[in-house]
């Protein structure tokens, strides 16, 4: 099987990428940051390079493959709606197009839990379970994108979807990162109680789920997927065990709920009034996903996908405190 990955420059297509050379695959790839690749290519995958705007690219990406891999895209929760429109659904529907021009048989779509953020605590929940208004831009545009993807199945385009939660391991940019910064300027807080449950996903278990959604048929078809480790953690006692593994101190110190959500509304206030808007180092909705409950429930995985979690959570966060540490980060 020939696959494309898109957003390989990145850390899950990046780390997607390397596990489908190590299982026999022909990998092409494609990303922003040619030096990321160059691993990848030095292990056996074609890179080609070139921006996934420009729709004649993508048509030549899918060229003669068997499967698209599409991690691409805009993350955050900060910036104008057209960006995030651009870099998710309109990169969505570019590679769809792209498939179904040049005869791709699969498309497997990299999603994300985002959508059901609305700033309250929920616990195992379903894929059907989506708001009717989603909380910023990134994830209304990500579940607009996952329709557009799963909506080319009327075309003769078998399309899966993933939402992974939290996903960590070596190589992981967006979770820890910040709050060891914050935790180094002596800034980080336990929001609320600190009890709250949430999910994580280490990027082992993930490179099986998206491996298996390569693979599977039938009934899998044309469905999105909860995916996590299948076990919620306290989220504050993973923050510190990655603090004591990098030798800084713990977080100990505690800030009411309604206090950091206020601080957060005034932060962000203040930064949509600067020029440029630069995104706040405080967001309301951060403030939620650090304070509330928060998980999937796996069963359609795991019964469709033959989906089981075998990695830790713990040995993905070792893999990623010894990453970061040989990082010198």
């Amino acid at each position: 099987m020939k696959i494309l990955v898109t957003g390989a420059s990145g850390f899950i297509g990046g780390r997607f990428a390397r596990f489908a050379l190590e299982q026999g695959l022909a990998v092409r790839v494609n990303g922003r940051r040619a030096d990321a690749l160059e691993p990848l290519v030095s292990r056996g995958a074609e890179f080609m390079p070139g921006d996934l705007s420009d729709p004649a690219l993508v048509r030549r990406l899918c060229d003669s493959v068997d499967a698209v891999v599409h991690c691409a895209g805009a993350v955050g929760v900060w910036g104008p709606r057209e960006h995030f429109q651009q870099a998710n659904v309109g990169l969505t529907e570019s590679v769809v197009e792209a498939c179904l021009k040049q005869s791709v048989r699969r498309l497997v779509h990299l999603s994300s839990p985002s959508i059901y953020f609305d700033g309250q605590s929920h616990v195992g929940i379903r894929e059907e379970q989506v708001p009717s208004r989603f909380a910023n831009h990134y994830g209304a545009t990500k579940y607009q994108s996952e329709r557009v993807a799963l909506g080319a199945a009327e075309f003769g385009l078998e399309v899966l979807a993933l939402r992974p939660r939290f996903v960590t391991g070596a190589g992981d940019t967006s979770i820890f990162p910040r709050l060891i910064a914050a935790q180094r300027k002596g800034r980080l807080k336990i929001i609320g109680k600190g009890l709250n449950k949430v999910d994580f996903t280490s990027v082992q278990n993930l490179n099986d789920a998206l491996f298996a959604a390569l693979l599977a048929g039938g009934p899998a078809l044309g469905q999105a997927y909860n995916i996590s480790n299948g076990q919620p953690l306290p989220l504050w006692d993973v923050v510190n065990y990655v603090l004591r593994r990098l030798e800084l101190p713990p977080v100990s110190e505690h800030i009411p709920y309604a206090l950091a959500y206020g601080l957060a509304a005034l932060n962000e206030g203040l930064c949509y009034l600067r020029p440029g808007r630069p995104e706040p180092t405080m967001t309301r909705l951060g403030m939620a996903v650090m304070a509330k409950d928060f998980s999937l429930d796996i069963s359609r995985a795991r019964r469709l996908l033959g989906y089981e979690p075998q990695a830790s959570l713990w040995d993905a966060l070792d893999e990623f405190c010894e990453w970061w540490q040989r990082s010198g980060l």
